[in-house]
């Protein structure tokens, strides 16, 4: 639909619902093209009518003269004549019929043309961008809106080409995104785009997210494909002391008196972080000391 828009109904950041309306466009001639057709619709159901009190007169006609013509009262010219007006009578009906059935299709047309003035939501989602303004014309293929779905989010990774063969269609692959404090999230490869980026030499991978309310469109997470297993030490990214370049936790002793330890960390997973080096297993850590000095204390665990 071609026109001017005169309304906007909604803004950016605004909740709708499927088959709400958002804008309209200027609807003078395709309103008028309704009601041309539904006249038109009236004409021809008035035809039908006329035509089929014309046909049953026509019917009651013959029926009379077949019983004298039987009885050899009238002449078989007189009955041809009558049986002549029938069948034009029959086709005269028929063809008003046809004429209220292309009236028919002509208001549903005009009446889907009248629609299309109404731009209305494909489904519940979010407005996340206004891209028209009234007074504008708008035109097929002229963005008006943007409508994000809630809920439907996937990550796009780009896969080097050599750790391609790490990544398997529908395996579950664990995703953490920086904004929501790099909660892991337990998503599912959908789909490999199998044509590599010329210029970078990788592969898109797309990966279903799980529902949740704190997803947004544009935020950056990083998903995780297994080379393998191997044995690490973890430990909380809660327990660690940042103090410049210097990373270090309080380990506790046999009677529960902290000491400051420094320590080398390798990969984070998760809430977690890999421990290379400054710890053993089994030894005891303060899980959020926060920024307390704790070094040299007595810790009780709550």
């Amino acid at each position: 639909m071609m026109g001017n828009i005169v309304e906007l109904r909604v803004h950016e950041g605004d909740r709708v619902q499927r088959g709400q309306v958002l804008a309209v466009i200027d609807d003078a001639q395709p309103r008028a093209a309704v009601e041309r057709a539904t006249s038109a619709m009236s004409a021809a159901e008035q035809e039908v009518a006329a035509s089929d009190s014309d046909l049953t007169l026509a019917q009651s006609t013959l029926n009379r003269y077949q019983n004298l013509y039987d009885k050899k009262s009238v002449s078989p010219q007189e009955f041809d004549e009558v049986k002549a007006r029938y069948q034009a009578a029959l086709a005269h009906r028929d063809m008003t019929r046809a004429g209220q059935e292309q009236a028919k299709a002509a208001l549903a047309q005009a009446r889907t043309s009248f629609s299309y003035t109404r731009i209305l939501a494909p489904f519940d989602g979010v407005i996340t961008e206004k891209k028209a303004d009234p007074g504008m014309l708008a035109s097929p293929g002229l963005p008006i809106f943007t409508v994000e779905g809630l809920g439907r989010y996937r990550l796009e990774a780009a896969v080097n080409e050599n750790d391609l063969r790490y990544v398997r269609m529908g395996e579950q692959a664990p995703v953490v995104v920086d904004a929501l404090d790099n909660t892991e999230l337990r998503g599912k490869v959908v789909q490999i785009v199998p044509a590599a980026d010329p210029g970078s030499r990788s592969f898109l991978v797309k990966i279903e997210l799980p529902a949740d309310v704190r997803l947004r469109s544009g935020l950056f997470g990083r998903a995780q494909f297994s080379r393998g297993e191997r044995s690490s030490l973890l430990i909380p990214q809660s327990a660690v002391v940042e103090r410049g370049q210097l990373q270090s936790v309080y380990v506790l002793d046999l009677n529960r008196i902290a000491s400051l330890r420094y320590v080398t960390l390798g990969k984070k997973s998760g809430t977690q972080v890999e421990v290379l080096a400054g710890l053993q297993e089994g030894e005891r850590l303060v899980t959020k000391p926060g920024d307390l000095d704790l070094n040299g204390k007595r810790i009780e665990a709550q």
